[in-house]
């Protein structure tokens, strides 16, 4: 409950994430047929970035606010412009945001934020859309009451991005991800995690490749080399059953913007940890 966002908004981290994001949404929007999305961690939607929060730590102008000061690279355009047209570079639109803005007609969007004063704001920015619900409750907990979504729809996202300030948070992944896949089967879950040193994500993705479970994409970006644990040196995005093209789109997206982020040791990857479901 003592996490708040506003102090990371638009860091290399989230433009990372919300890049990858922005991808997976077109790629399931390729066809008509509806889409659900699940955004379990939500944030309060819109953050200010001159406000003494964002100020305090900094972290958005090497971030976004590089990006945007940049040409921006085909791979990125798309998640730019969407950035872009909510304000950008003054502000920043979190997940729930972009999916607002990348809804059909015929799609749906649930939020969940479990603190009260966030929650609040969420529901004063985006709750007025009768496509979108946004619930105060603990995001872990919707993934078994939410799913599968309502009115039967077949084809969605869950995003599962929680703040990491508790033990234990890594495990808790495992079990949300399961969860998700066996509550809704024919949806893509996308997992954010991040990397400071490196035993904790890879004993997470060693578990998940010995897990059984099929169809997982890891796309890793680094800063610098993940040797210091007090420090977030990169991050990741574990995505499960992606669509059709997503190690090179995301391949793509990561060389973009490790090339304007990076600091000389810059790395990014894109990585299959278990193959597709037979016959898939």
């Amino acid at each position: 409950m003592n996490y708040r966002h506003a102090y990371h908004a638009g860091n290399f981290a989230d433009c990372m994430k919300h890049a990858l994001l922005v991808w997976l949404v077109r790629a399931l929007q390729r066809k008509d047929t509806p889409a659900a999305f699940l955004d379990t961690h939500a944030g309060i939607g819109r953050y200010d970035l001159s406000s003494d929060a964002a100020e305090r730590t900094g972290e958005w102008r090497d971030g976004i606010g590089r990006l945007l000061e940049q040409p921006a690279a085909a791979a990125i355009a798309d998640y730019l412009a969407l950035v872009r047209a909510d304000g950008g570079p003054d502000f920043y639109p979190g997940s729930p945001r972009l999916l607002a803005s990348l809804l059909r007609p015929q799609d749906r969007l649930v939020a969940c934020e479990l603190h009260p004063e966030d929650h609040a704001i969420l529901k004063r920015g985006i709750g007025g859309d009768p496509r979108i619900a946004v619930h105060h409750r603990d995001g872990y907990d919707a993934i078994g009451a939410l799913l599968p979504p309502a009115d039967r729809i077949r084809r969605g996202l869950t995003l599962i991005d929680p703040p990491f300030e508790q033990e234990g948070e890594f495990a808790r992944l495992e079990a949300a991800l399961a969860t998700a896949r066996r509550r809704f089967s024919t949806g893509i879950v996308a997992l954010w995690y991040p990397i400071k040193h490196r035993a904790p994500s890879r004993g997470f993705l060693d578990r998940l490749s010995d897990s059984g479970q099929p169809d997982l994409v890891a796309a890793e970006l680094l800063l610098r080399p993940p040797l210091d644990p007090e420090r977030l040196n990169g991050c990741g995005l574990l995505v499960a059953s992606p669509p059709f093209g997503f190690e090179q789109a995301a391949s793509g997206i990561l060389a973009a913007i490790d090339s304007t982020l990076g600091i000389g040791a810059a790395t990014s990857q894109v990585r299959r940890l278990t193959p597709e479901r037979a016959g898939l």
